[in-house]
């Protein structure tokens, strides 16, 4: 992978990451992420609407006037978030129900039209589902890890409901970490997910914080050499 493909990715995953460093789309991360199986659902969809919506802009974007630009690229985003929307109605009715209105509101995210708008209208096609991979990835990490959080916090289980995904044959994932645990209801409201993303975010730049310090750090840490004859 090149330097060009490397920044891509980390800035998708890491650098530039949706939730965490753009702040975008934080309605339906905030309101759905009350387990992990939700906030998998939602990311899924939303990676699958970021990868599609880049790729269309991308293939279109020497034929379309300056101007109604933003409309054109909305139809688009709309259309595809509708045979989303279609296809988890079809496969998972039960988790659509759950999701319900924030599948639709995928089509006004604004990390969507963003990176039509910043990346995808101005680079080739391969890049820019390349960008939309990794967008949808790091939103997707965000979305799954917020829901661990609350669902682990709030009813003391991972991957609850995992049947509304994957099946009746999987309602053996669910994962019981706490027994006879009352649950934290905090954790499970929506004041409960501001207050785990502010913690990943706080976790996020403190880390970014101590590797900056530990590479600023790195030259005067190198033994020092003498001079021959000195």
């Amino acid at each position: 992978m090149n330097d060009a493909y490397r920044k891509i990715a980390m800035d998708g995953l890491w650098s530039n990451n949706p939730a965490l460093v753009q702040i975008l789309g934080l309605c339906p991360l905030l309101a759905v992420t009350s387990t992990v199986i939700n906030g998998l659902g939602l990311g899924i969809a939303t990676l699958a609407t970021l990868v599609l919506s880049n790729v269309a802009v991308s293939l279109i974007r020497d034929y379309v006037n300056p101007e109604i630009r933003i409309p054109v690229f909305v139809i688009i985003i709309a259309a595809i978030v509708t045979v989303v929307e279609l296809i988890m109605q079809a496969y998972f009715y039960d988790l659509y129900l759950i999701l319900g209105l924030f599948i639709s509101l995928i089509t006004t995210n604004c990390a969507i039209i963003a990176r039509a708008e910043a990346f995808a209208s101005k680079n080739t096609v391969f890049k820019s589902f390349l960008d939309g991979l990794m967008m949808g990835l790091g939103f997707l990490a965000v979305l799954v890890t917020l829901g661990a959080m609350r669902e682990l916090i709030g009813r003391g289980t991972l991957l609850a409901d995992a049947h509304l995904m994957f099946g009746d044959t999987a309602r053996w994932i669910t994962i019981t970490v706490i027994d006879d645990y009352r649950g934290f209801l905090l954790a499970v409201l929506p004041p409960g997910a501001f207050i785990g993303l502010g913690l990943l975010i706080a976790a996020k730049n403190a880390l970014n914080a101590r590797l900056e310090s530990k590479t600023a750090a790195a030259p005067l840490g190198e033994p020092l050499t003498s001079t021959p004859g000195a």
